[in-house]
């Protein structure tokens, strides 16, 4: 009997996992198939932890009422993009209408960094083809008459002359497929875009403009009293949490890309105020905004200098100024409130990247900060909280 009932628990514990293991495969499909209907979603409510402070302000302080104060940050967001987009055209432009001849001068300096690997290729194939001609005959070739290999050559140059004066036809091709032009492709990601900004800032204004509705409705269907007091702890936290991450990080960047955009210029790179402006969106990646930055100064500054010290200047001040960034000012700026396991954090990033995108990774930190609040306050899941933690 102990051996049939060990032999059903073995087999409800597979049965279980099996069943997480599918869940989990759901959920993700889910999250990536409907990623333009969850990500303005996650956009509106992690706006709405940075700006729901401002909102009770106003309406405490000021006496506005909450629908006039969601109206007026949703205003200054608006102005706010509109701002930093207008700041950045000048930039973009200049850079781009001087990008044609940048990049043909790195044609040409790849061109004479290929030469002496072409001459190479070139020298191995005539030993090789050297090799191939002078080399004895096969042993089985023995028993032929001994005129036959002098005239040999004569025969594989009269018939490599014939190959190159009628070459064969080429092969018919199939037509290429139609697809979209790059124009369409552009104005359907621009409005698609635009799409998801508008419905996260209309969500924004509605979560403001409710005051704390939403959140007063979700304690509410909690079924205990002690289940309503957790979720009440979690959702303070996490706001609060979320709210210092972004302040931070927005301060932390701007000084960062300041001092960016001083040295790019004190090295003559091209677009030093575009530089500072991209340190400031991009290092709201983790990880991968900073390797984007370093990847993109290494080509355009490899199109722009000629010598081999000041090309590498431009991605070495980069790296060491990023470098002095995350292990000097961060972990003093953000505290002991935001400790998470570097290795999760790059393992979230590379996932949300994967499955919502540029959006996902820009998500991922707020995301991997609340899931791990809800785990630490969760017994169920204590050790996914262990292991998010630093």
């Amino acid at each position: 009997m102990s051996d049939q009932g060990t032999t059903t628990d073995d087999d409800s514990d597979i049965r279980t996992v099996g069943i997480g293991i599918l869940a989990t495969l759901a959920v993700i499909g889910t999250l990536y198939v409907g990623r333009q209907f969850f990500v303005p979603i996650a956009f509106g409510f992690l706006l709405d932890a940075v700006f729901r402070p401002v909102a009770q302000w106003l309406n405490r302080r000021l006496r506005i009422p909450p629908w006039a104060g969601a109206a007026l940050i949703v205003l200054a967001l608006i102005g706010l993009i509109i701002l930093g987009g207008y700041a950045l055209s000048g930039p973009v432009k200049d850079f781009l209408a001087r990008a044609p001849e940048r990049f043909e001068a790195a044609e040409k300096k790849l061109a004479k960094l290929r030469e002496p690997v072409a001459q190479l290729s070139r020298v191995t194939q005539r030993i090789e083809r050297a090799a191939g001609l002078s080399g004895g005959a096969p042993s089985g070739a023995t028993s032929q008459p001994a005129t036959q290999p002098a005239s040999r050559p004569a025969e594989v140059e009269s018939h490599r002359v014939n190959e190159e004066a009628s070459p064969p036809p080429p092969p018919p091709q199939a037509p290429a497929p139609v697809g979209p032009s790059i124009a369409g492709r552009f104005l359907g990601t621009t409005t698609s875009v635009v799409g998801g900004i508008t419905e996260g800032l209309v969500l924004l204004y509605l979560l403001l403009a409710a005051d704390d509705l939403f959140f007063r409705k979700l304690l509410k269907v909690m079924p205990t009293v002690r289940d309503k007091k957790v979720a009440r702890e979690v959702l303070d936290e996490a706001q609060s949490v979320v709210m210092r991450y972004l302040w931070v990080t927005l301060l932390i960047n701007l000084c960062q890309g300041t001092i960016v955009a001083l040295v790019l210029w004190w090295l003559k790179m091209p677009g030093a105020l575009m530089w500072g402006l991209l340190t400031v969106a991009l290092e709201f990646i983790p990880y991968l905004g900073a390797a984007a930055m370093i990847v993109l100064l290494a080509v355009v500054a490899f199109a722009s200098f000629d010598s081999f010290g000041h090309v590498l200047a431009a991605p070495g001040s980069y790296l060491l100024i990023t470098t002095l960034q995350n292990n000097i000012a961060s972990p003093i700026a953000y505290g002991d409130r935001l400790k998470l396991n570097a290795v999760a954090v790059l393992i979230g990033v590379i996932f949300w990247w994967y499955v919502w995108g540029i959006p996902g990774a820009f998500l991922s930190v707020p995301i991997i900060a609340t899931i791990k609040i809800i785990a630490c306050r969760t017994e169920r899941f204590t050790a996914v909280g262990e292991f998010l933690s630093e």
